[in-house]
């Protein structure tokens, strides 16, 4: 059977207040819309054949579709047919959700996602064990890497239709899960953060004086946000078998001080007490007694003092395409080469 791969494109990640308060970048609807057709040519040259989208109101649909048929017209480029789930679109991360739940179980090769942390969470939370390849387009974007959509479209294409074997073209990734009283569990791809603040207000983290604990999968000195403070202060990678936990206080009075880039454009004090690695099985307490909850950069969540909350770190939560080990794989192998016939 001919691969099929699933696109699950946010038109509207990445308009919180950091981007009031930062100097984030503003992708507008034509410019997300090039993204999807440039990943969309890289899937096709790759073989695959069939894609299914997710629909939205944005209109990023109708103008990839535009730019693909005066591509077409011109000659420039080859790409996939283009079909969408049948589904109720509410422009909340709930769309995200379902079409995850609906591609996986629709059997696809694997699923590309456009969007920052908050998107890719809400795709990781229903994929199963169907495979994402991550696009950035988000305010914060520490879990998708930045690359050329083109590049990542042909690894998962490669992935897809089989031509890299999946243990060479995917790796496992760890997230944390949160509960509240024994509850179900909420994930986070890269952060969880406690705040002192008990209402979720904006949702985005930008206050730093309420900063109170953070736990994270895998820690870069090179990303923004949240986990870039506990890079600063102890690199973990995401194919390392722990996370780390941070207890955070006002700058003014903590005997370690971070100055840590929370948002595009905005670096701030951040106040650190003290640190430890994060076991990954282990339920861990936190300290703060009530407050909010931020998973991956957007407070989701609020607690009180009479609640019991716990935070754990999971292996092999779920898979990604390792795009650079793909591409390496296929040059390698010659995957993406073929002799000129007129010259033999």
């Amino acid at each position: 059977m001919p691969p099929k791969v699933g696109v699950i494109a946010n038109p509207i990640s990445g308009r919180d207040i950091r981007r009031v308060i930062a100097k984030a970048n503003s992708l507008q609807i034509a410019d997300r819309a090039n993204i999807v057709v440039r990943l969309l040519a890289g899937l096709a040259a790759c073989g695959v054949e069939d894609v299914v989208m997710m629909p939205e109101r944005g209109g990023l649909a109708g103008h990839a579709l535009r730019q693909m048929a005066q591509s077409a017209v011109r000659g420039n480029a080859r790409f996939p047919s283009v079909s969408f789930i049948e589904m109720p679109v509410t422009g909340t991360a709930a769309d995200s959700r379902i079409a995850a739940k609906a591609m996986s179980a629709m059997d696809v090769g694997a699923i590309i996602v456009l969007g920052g942390d908050g998107t890719h969470r809400a795709v990781a939370a229903e994929c199963g064990a169907t495979p994402i390849a991550g696009v950035s387009t988000g305010t914060n974007n520490a879990f998708p890497e930045i690359r050329e959509p083109t590049i990542t479209g042909y690894a998962t294409g490669l992935v897809a239709s089989g031509a890299v074997p999946k243990e060479i073209g995917l790796k496992p990734n760890k997230w944390l899960e949160v509960r509240i009283d024994g509850g179900p569990a909420e994930i986070a791809l890269v952060d969880v953060a406690l705040v002192s603040q008990q209402n979720l207000g904006a949702r985005a983290l930008w206050r730093t004086e309420t900063f109170r604990e953070l736990y994270v999968a895998f820690a870069d000195p090179q990303l923004i946000g949240m986990s870039a403070i506990a890079g600063l202060i102890e690199p973990v990678g995401r194919d390392e078998r722990h996370g780390l936990m941070l207890r955070l206080a006002p700058a003014s009075v903590a005997p370690l001080v971070v100055q840590a880039p929370i948002a595009p454009g905005l670096v701030e004090p951040i106040g650190v007490e003290q640190w430890r690695r994060l076991p990954a099985g282990q339920p861990i307490a936190p300290d703060l007694a009530a407050g909010s909850i931020a998973l991956d950069g957007e407070r989701e969540l609020t607690f009180h003092s009479r609640q019991n909350v716990s935070i754990r770190l999971v292996e092999n939560a779920f898979d990604t395409i390792d795009v650079a080990a793909v591409m390496r794989f296929a040059a390698t192998k010659g995957l993406l080469r073929e002799r000129n016939k007129a010259c033999v």
